[in-house]
């Protein structure tokens, strides 16, 4: 099965409040998943919204497009860089707990990556913004425990 997923992280004051917003489609389909969380950061809560919508997935699948306004995530897996980190042990890297997290539910399926230009009026991408900076506003935000691990 084709399954189209949209995905956005915000944070405001990055490090801040944040949130990430996930469109996730298959078919006739169609799931909307947010959260909210104390402090964090922009970049942590793109990667996230990825790992949360490829966690959701049941079973493996092999046609998975992920579109996402994030260069740090698409780059970091189209390009490869993340490979090239994870042989380091991740030495030096930011967000390495999100990273193996992803490594992990990432090779569970076959992904592709499409860069989208955020606040470009892609309907998708944008119900995905609003999503996070609800969730990021919103009451019910957690403790992103990996990132005041790093401090």
């Amino acid at each position: 099965m084709k399954i189209i997923i949209y995905t956005d992280g915000a944070a405001k004051g990055n490090p801040g409040i944040g949130g990430y917003g996930i469109v996730m489609m298959a078919g006739s389909h169609r799931k909307e998943i947010s959260q909210g969380y104390k402090h964090t950061t922009n970049n942590r809560m793109e990667l996230l919204s990825v790992i949360v919508a490829l966690e959701m997935l049941k079973k493996p699948e092999d046609d998975i497009t992920i579109y996402s306004d994030s260069k740090y995530v698409v780059d970091s897996v189209e390009k490869r860089w993340v490979f090239g980190w994870e042989q380091k042990e991740f030495k030096d890297k930011k967000n390495s707990d999100l990273w193996k997290r992803f490594l992990r539910v990432y090779r569970k399926h076959k992904v592709k990556f499409v860069w989208v230009k955020g606040h470009a009026d892609n309907i998708e991408n944008s119900r995905c913004d609003e999503l996070a900076v609800r969730a990021a506003m919103g009451n019910n935000l957690l403790v992103d425990t990996g990132y005041m691990a790093s401090f």
